[in-house]
C-alpha cells in the first residue's frame, strides 16, 4: 500500500447517527487527498467490554486492532454522553492495549483527530479534553484542529454534505492536519528502514 492508512472510530450502535455522518464526511475529504482509509461504527463498536475475557476468537476486535496496528493516522468522532466520550469509543481504545508490544507500541507515531458531536456547546469542550487526553496517555498526536458540532444547528445530508459552511471548513483542515502527518510519519519509517506490517 503506497498511500497512508486512516482509520475512522465512531459513532453510534444507531447508523447514521450525527458522529458517524460527520466521520463519515472527514474520511471522505482523506479519500480526496489520497489516502487509504477504513471506518469502524455502529455494529463494528458493539464490542465485548475490554478486559471481560469475551473477546478472545471476536472477529470484529481483531479486525479493529488489526487495522490499528497498520493504520498511518487514526479520526475518532464521539457523541458528548455526560461531558465525555461515548462508552462505546472508550472501549475500543481500550482495545489499543493490544498494541503495547509492536514495533509502534498504541498509537505511537500516528496523528488522530478529534470530532465531537452534541445538541449543545457545553458539552463540545470536555469531550474533546477527554477524548485528547486518552489519546496522549496512547502516545497519539492530537491534530492542531479538532472539530466540535453542534448537532442541534448543524446536519448532514446521506452524502455526507455538511449543512454548516464552518463546520465543513473545520472537517477539510481536520482531514487536511491528519492526512499530512500520516503521510510524513510513512515517510521517516520508510527511510529509516522500518516494514510496515503485513496485511491481514
Amino acid at each position: 500500500m503506497s498511500q497512508p492508512l486512516v482509520v475512522g472510530i465512531g459513532g453510534t450502535t444507531r447508523v447514521n447517527s450525527s458522529s458517524e455522518l460527520a466521520l463519515r464526511s472527514c474520511l471522505t475529504l482523506i479519500r480526496a487527498l489520497g489516502a487509504e482509509t477504513e471506518s469502524f461504527s455502529a455494529d463494528a463498536l458493539d464490542l465485548p467490554h475490554y478486559g471481560s475475557g469475551r473477546a478472545q476468537g471476536d472477529e470484529r476486535v481483531k479486525h479493529l486492532v488489526d487495522a490499528l496496528r497498520r493504520c498511518d493516522g487514526v479520526v475518532l468522532s464521539s457523541p458528548a454522553y455526560h461531558g465525555s466520550m461515548s462508552g462505546m469509543l472508550k472501549n475500543a481504545l481500550d482495545y489499543v492495549e493490544d498494541l503495547r508490544d509492536d514495533a509502534r507500541p498504541y498509537l505511537d507515531g500516528r496523528a488522530v483527530g478529534v470530532i465531537v458531536c452534541a445538541y449543545g456547546a457545553q458539552a463540545i469542550g470536555t469531550t474533546l479534553v477527554s477524548v485528547r487526553s486518552v489519546v496522549h496517555a496512547l502516545r497519539g498526536w492530537p491534530t492542531p484542529v479538532g472539530v466540535g458540532i453542534n448537532s442541534a444547528t448543524s446536519s448532514f445530508d446521506p452524502g455526507g454534505v455538511c449543512s454548516d459552511p464552518a463546520v465543513a471548513e473545520a472537517l477539510a483542515m481536520l482531514a487536511g492536519q491528519v492526512v499530512d502527518f500520516a503521510q510524513m510519519s510513512r515517510n521517516k519509517r520508510r527511510q529509516q528502514g522500518r516494514t510496515e506490517p503485513a496485511l491481514a
